[in-house]
């Protein structure tokens, strides 16, 4: 029995000794990558991957890879090549989830189509062309929620645009109005207030850099303006 304590107590030690060395070398991979990648660059994390011992050093949601000395860094995707797994996509996937439920959709525009019971969330511009065919797509969808973010990133005439849409007696019809069919909406009144700011920043917050950005009740995201059999797919994948 006493054996059986002293064995396991030397495993335990081995275990955090090596678990030091590793934090160690991490310290010193991260301190070597910020220096060199200039003043103002701030790594999030080093994490040993299980491949070619390579470290996955994350930038907010950027990763690059270097390797142990972190003499060298490697931008690209890395994958499986017999499975053909992209491991960097599946990371950036993780890392880019937001809390859904935590979105606020009391600034947003709804609109519910047969039992709505599947949700998601789009981040458009009013004067994105993608965004104007992503709608033509989720016109032929049913059994859906959307909430739209107005989120203007393209220009100051975007934020025009929006406050019209947000200040007129149907939302939901005027963005429609407009994004379908070319029909702006009337000029707001200067008070009418709208939640443009607030979206901005929050989109900044999130990293979103381009519209469409669609958003799904897991946290993860679709950039672009996807087919309907894609964002089908998506939507039939979440359980």
């Amino acid at each position: 029995m006493k054996a059986m304590y002293m064995a396991a107590a030397a495993v335990f030690a081995l275990t955090a000794v090596t678990a030091s060395a590793q934090t160690a070398q991490e310290a010193a991979i991260r301190k070597m990558v910020e220096s060199r990648l200039g003043e103002g660059v701030k790594v999030d994390s080093i994490t040993k991957t299980p491949y070619s011992g390579l470290y996955e050093v994350r930038i907010g949601s950027d990763i690059v890879y270097t390797d142990a000395k972190a003499e060298y860094l490697f931008v690209g995707r890395v994958i499986d090549a017999k499975t053909m797994q992209d491991y960097t996509k599946a990371r950036v996937d993780e890392i880019s989830k937001i809390k859904f439920s935590e979105l606020p959709f009391e600034s947003a525009l709804k609109m519910v189509k047969g039992d709505g019971k599947r949700v998601i969330a789009v981040f458009e511009d009013p004067n994105c062309g993608y965004c104007k065919r992503f709608r033509q797509t989720l016109n032929e969808m049913d059994n859906v929620t959307v909430y739209t973010f107005m989120y203007n990133i393209l220009s100051e005439d975007s934020a025009v645009k929006s406050k019209n849409i947000w200040c007129s007696a149907d939302r939901m019809k005027a963005w429609d109005d407009w994004m379908l069919n070319g029909k702006a909406a009337p000029q707001a009144p200067e008070s009418c207030t709208t939640p443009n700011e607030k979206i901005f920043a929050l989109g900044r917050k999130m990293k979103i850099t381009g519209t469409p950005t669609v958003f799904f009740k897991d946290g993860t995201r679709i950039p672009g303006a996807v087919d309907l059999k894609t964002i089908e797919a998506k939507l039939a994948s979440i359980k």
